[in-house]
């Protein structure tokens, strides 16, 4: 972008006191993460694109619903049934033509989290589950990036920036410092049982983006060690402070945990537990036998390439709208690369498709691979 066209652009923040050009170069350069298209998402996008962030990338692999329309702003009756990170992309790059924008069609894991996050500098979680939210936690600890963090309810949101690098080189808390156990499913309201304001996300939203813009200009107060809540029926806000637990698995005095983990399995290890599932001497016999049953693959196209089980494949993000094509009546063996994102596709099928006869394969194509 010409010198002359960015004065124009961004000449009411380059004019701000404390701002100037200098912090319009900043974002300029940034790079920033969006894990989550959806009512969080659709703000945080929209403003970080506005403002002139020079690189957004955006992860998601869900698909637009009707449901969402009413929160979801960057969306139309038009989107439905389409991606929402393709549309997304779409409706910013129309505001912004001068940024890129990198599309991940997918839900994060902890076999894809590491390679998505290495080029940018900032994530931004607007997630609406604890496993995602536990897992993009760790992956920044892990990888030294700051992760700023929000959560809607019914009326009232949350948000507070994590793992922030302070001036001394030191960072400050994380996730699990605040939430150092994840709660008891059954006591969780989701928006889709509990519902939420449309105009919530915008509020929660835009406050992650201006976070977000005061974490790479360096202006301002940052959210470090600080919960801010908003009860949007009573339009106010209080904020609580909270510090590091020693006890913390990443960053306490006795680290215990130096790589990812089973995310579901450590949010609702019960329900896992219940997940049916068979290894790959299971899978051995059932083919020897000629059983009747269904094989679906679950990774993205260019893994199916390098490697496959000669099985179906419908990548995790087409899960929601290809499911039809997945048996009810025989049993069906679901699989990915070592188990993570097959189970999240059997919880998915199960909790809102009604499926009952899905196994997860044990150690997914890497452990068929072993014995092969």
């Amino acid at each position: 972008m010409s010198s002359n066209s960015k004065s124009d652009r961004y000449s009411r923040q380059i004019q701000l006191q404390n701002f100037g050009i200098q912090a319009q170069n900043k974002l300029n350069e940034s790079k920033v993460l969006v894990v989550g298209a959806g009512a969080l998402g659709c703000p945080v996008l929209s403003y970080l694109t506005a403002a002139g962030i020079g690189k957004i990338g955006i992860v998601d692999g869900d698909v637009i619903e009707l449901s969402n329309l009413h929160r979801q702003v960057l969306y139309t009756i038009e989107s439905i049934g389409r991606s929402k990170a393709k549309v997304a992309k779409e409706r910013l790059q129309a505001m912004n033509h001068d940024i890129k924008i990198e599309v991940f069609e997918t839900y994060l894991s902890t076999e894809n989290a590491f390679e998505i996050v290495k080029d940018y500098d900032v994530v931004i979680d607007g997630t609406d589950n604890f496993p995602t939210r536990y897992l993009v936690n760790d992956m920044c600890v892990l990888r030294d990036k700051i992760n700023i963090h929000g959560s809607i309810s019914q009326y009232s949101g949350q948000v507070s920036v994590f793992n922030y690098l302070h001036s001394d080189g030191k960072r400050g808390p994380n996730y699990r410092d605040l939430f150092p156990v994840p709660p008891n499913p059954d006591e969780v309201v989701s928006c889709a049982e509990g519902g939420v304001i449309g105009a919530l996300p915008g509020i929660i939203g835009s406050t992650m983006a201006m976070e977000c813009i005061k974490v790479l200009t360096g202006i301002g107060t940052i959210l470090s060690g600080k919960l801010q809540q908003t009860d949007s029926l009573t339009g106010t806000s209080h904020l609580l402070t909270f510090t590091a637990d020693k006890a913390n698995p990443l960053t306490g005095e006795l680290p215990t945990q130096f790589d990812l983990i089973d995310y579901m399995q450590f949010c609702n290890p019960s329900k896992v537990k219940r997940m049916k599932s068979i290894n790959v001497s299971d899978l051995k016999t059932m083919i020897a036998n000629n059983e009747d049953f269904q094989l679906i693959d679950v990774r993205e196209t260019f893994e199916f390439d390098e490697a496959n089980m000669s099985g179906t494949l419908i990548p995790l993000s087409e899960i929601p709208t290809r499911f039809p094509e997945i048996s009810k009546d025989k049993k069906v063996v679901i699989h990915c690369k070592m188990g993570g994102r097959s189970a999240n596709a059997i919880g998915f099928l199960e909790q809102n498709h009604g499926f009952e006869n899905l196994h997860n394969l044990e150690g997914g194509i890497i452990a068929w691979l072993a014995e092969n």
